[in-house]
């Protein structure tokens, strides 16, 4: 596939969503625990001992920025694996309780994945429908919560639109439930890693008993998550084998891992209203152009209440396959949905939820900016992406 013409080839990374490199500052905090400080923090020899300071130290930073206490963080290995804890785990521990758990329709794979298997071992599981920009009824989760419901799970910002749900009112509407049928359940679960380094994190505020994040999102290693899990509540472990992480997840802590999550998530709440803000007239100068240079584009997903890096858009006539593959031709790094189902070719089950068609959906694209991400780049894709569609549509089986 060749490059348009009159285009000089560069690379340019718009996957932010997928994946962020490792900030610097965070490597240079990493860098010890590769090598030097490598005891096992277990061990009660001084290495040993030198290693549980460090994450402990860690811990406490985190907390620190959730406004939580230390033992409430719980490291894990991803964001998936922190939301596979949140839902298992409570469904382990309280389902003497009841058997009902709540989730929405655009959950990210790992909850949504989740909570199917949970389904077939005998739990109920309602999907809350969302409007056409993305946003959870909130009229509908009232009459959806009941007695035997254990678990609300909603994302904070979706991973695929961008779009930032109303955590407040949702813990509010849970909280007044359990105040007027005198019950401590249901739980309420958010996925925030899209959220960090963009939203406010403060779990007291947020209202929130359990909290996924990761470290590949907000330029720290990959393979490293953490949940906030509230002092109130007891989880059923998913991993078994050791007593690590207050028993929730056995193994050796990955110091290296978990000092690089705690500096990457310290540093992107330092730099989070300038970069938001940075990103954000980015966001809404590609939006603005790309709509004006190519005929039938639409936004998919609020375009208020959105994430400043996120742009999501459906272009007819088109498969959105072929435009990636020739966008990385000429060095353009984009998705057309979710990294964690990109080999799928079923249409993303989240712009379904909105009420897109599947021949639309195939013909999405989500470009996620980032720290490095300048106009220049976005200049580059608007001179790139329009002579591709030209093209694709020129071909395509799929009529405007």
């Amino acid at each position: 596939m060749a490059v348009p013409s009159k285009i000089i080839m560069r690379k340019v990374y718009l996957d932010f969503a997928a994946a962020t490199y490792i900030d610097p500052v965070v490597l240079r905090r990493m860098k010890p625990f590769l090598s030097g400080v490598f005891g096992n923090p277990s061990s009660l020899h001084s290495m040993g001992r030198e290693a549980r300071v460090s994450i402990e130290k860690a811990r406490s930073e985190v907390s620190a920025i959730l406004e939580a206490d230390a033992k409430e963080i719980i490291f894990t290995g991803s964001g998936t694996e922190s939301d596979n804890l949140a839902a298992f785990g409570i469904a382990g521990a309280y389902q003497d309780k009841g058997k009902h758990i709540i989730i929405s329709k655009i959950e990210h794979p790992a909850v949504m994945e989740a909570a199917k298997k949970l389904e077939n071992r005998g739990f109920e599981i309602t999907y809350l429908d969302v409007n056409g920009e993305g946003l959870v009824d909130l009229s509908k989760l009232k009459k959806a919560l009941r007695k035997d419901t254990i678990l609300v799970s909603i994302i904070y910002a979706n991973n695929e639109i961008g779009v930032i749900q109303p955590i407040g009112e949702i813990a509010g509407i849970i909280g007044e439930f359990r105040k007027n049928n005198s019950l401590n359940h249901p739980f309420f679960h958010t996925d925030a890693c899209q959220a960090a380094g963009a939203l406010d994190l403060n779990v007291k505020k947020l209202g929130v008993d359990l909290m996924t994040l990761n470290g590949s999102k907000i330029y720290g290693p990959k393979g490293i998550g953490c949940l906030y899990v509230s002092g109130k509540i007891n989880l059923e472990p998913v991993i078994v084998g050791g007593g690590q992480e207050r028993g929730l997840r056995a193994g050796t802590e990955n110091n290296a891992l978990i000092a690089g999550f705690a500096e990457a998530l310290k540093l992107s709440e330092k730099m989070k209203n300038k970069e938001s803000k940075r990103v954000g007239a980015l966001r809404d100068f590609f939006i603005q152009k790309i709509t004006k240079a190519i005929p039938c584009v639409q936004l998919n997903g609020s375009a208020i209440k959105r994430l400043p890096n996120n742009i999501n858009i459906s272009i007819s006539g088109i498969e959105g396959e072929a435009m990636l593959l020739m966008l990385d031709s000429a060095g353009i790094c984009v998705s057309t949905g979710s990294a964690c189902s990109s080999r799928s070719l079923d249409p993303s089950h989240v712009l379904l939820a909105i009420g897109m068609s599947p021949e639309l959906a195939h013909g999405s694209l989500r470009i996620t900016l980032g720290r490095k991400t300048t106009k220049s780049d976005l200049n580059y894709v608007l001179k790139a992406l329009p002579p591709i569609v030209e093209k694709l549509r020129k071909i395509s089986a799929v009529k405007l």
